[in-house]
């Protein structure tokens, strides 16, 4: 089973990388600030413009450490990766599947997110049950059980996608009531993104670019084309199988959000907020952020489908080697992850 390894994230946005022997070198305005061997290091996310240096790229490529480039708002901008793993064969495989998917996988794919939805509100109610005290959160736990039983009666991914964002609405009208303390500082009222309008949606959208680097990575390291999904349209620039696989856990960073909210480990002075109305993380939001993800990435769980305690961290690597089985026909159906 795949060795949970560290992540680097770099927040300072006069940090440079560079290549100094076996090691990682970074220097802010031309002073050495730390020095890292790559042993133990899986990912670098840089959250700035000034990026590595050439040669320290390719030196990842080569020990196949990938290097995501987001903007210090947390939009993605690109990504660096070595040679393409896997059999040349399981792509073509993939390809074959993917150009007339089974209308399973979409079904699977948002009743998954539909179920874990529905999971995320009951254990929020189980630990405060005065959150429903006017019925809405049953409402909505109904309008998903809803939507998971209509969903296997569709037959096309719109209608698919019109379903999933009913479904999605009805659960982000409600999730202000998930949040029990700073409501005032901590209000919304749906889900906003391009750009996030409030800090909630600022932090969702942060750790949603996260989870798809992670996804990405994970599906390329065992040998499948990241870009070729069966549910999102190809995009340019899209890593769309990604976003195929993230819908499954975005209720695990919801739940990360609602938590640093309601522990008070998040407040309003750790975003910016810009003229045009866009909310994003500051640089000690998102070290605060980011510490918490590595925190939960430790934590341990038990695979439904494996029935094995895995690291939450490498849970990506375990579903995309799952969908590998099942295009490779080792399985007869890709097992979608479901809490409980």
């Amino acid at each position: 089973m795949k060795k949970l390894l560290n992540s680097l994230y770099i927040l300072d946005e006069t940090a440079w990388l560079t290549l100094d022997g076996e090691n990682i070198l970074c220097k802010c305005e031309d002073k050495e600030k730390f020095r890292l061997p790559f042993s133990n290091l899986e990912d670098i996310y840089c959250f700035n413009y000034l990026g590595c240096s050439p040669a320290l790229m390719g030196k990842c490529a080569d020990l196949g450490i990938n290097i995501s480039f987001i903007s210090p708002q947390g939009h993605f901008l690109a990504r660096v990766q070595g040679k393409t793993k896997g059999n040349i064969f399981l792509r073509k495989s993939q390809f074959e599947r993917f150009a007339k998917p089974d209308i399973l996988l979409p079904q699977n794919t948002v009743a998954a997110k539909l179920s874990n939805t529905r999971y995320l509100i009951k254990r929020s109610m189980k630990d405060n049950p005065k959150l429903d005290a006017d019925g809405e959160l049953s409402r909505c736990i109904e309008y998903l059980e809803s939507g998971m039983e209509h969903v296997y009666e569709l037959n096309d991914t719109e209608t698919i996608m019109g379903l999933e964002g009913s479904c999605a609405k009805s659960y982000f009208n409600i999730f202000d009531k998930l949040i029990l303390s700073q409501k005032e500082d901590f209000a919304v009222t749906g889900r906003t993104k391009r750009p996030p309008l409030d800090p909630v949606n600022a932090v969702l959208s942060f750790l949603y670019t996260i989870m798809t680097s992670s996804y990405t990575s994970a599906l390329e390291s065992v040998g499948l084309d990241s870009c070729y999904g069966f549910y999102h349209a190809l995009k340019s620039g899209r890593s769309s199988l990604s976003c195929d696989l993230v819908e499954e856990t975005r209720c695990i960073a919801e739940r990360l959000v609602l938590t640093l909210i309601n522990l008070k480990k998040l407040n309003i002075y750790d975003f910016d907020r810009q003229e045009s109305g866009a909310v994003y993380l500051s640089k000690d939001g998102k070290k605060k952020v980011l510490s918490a993800w590595q925190e939960k990435k430790r934590s341990t769980i038990t695979h439904p489908y494996l029935g094995e305690k895995i690291p939450l961290g490498i849970l990506p690597f375990i579903q995309s080697s799952l969908l590998a089985k099942y295009i490779r026909g080792e399985i007869e159906e890709y097992p979608c992850f479901l809490m409980k």
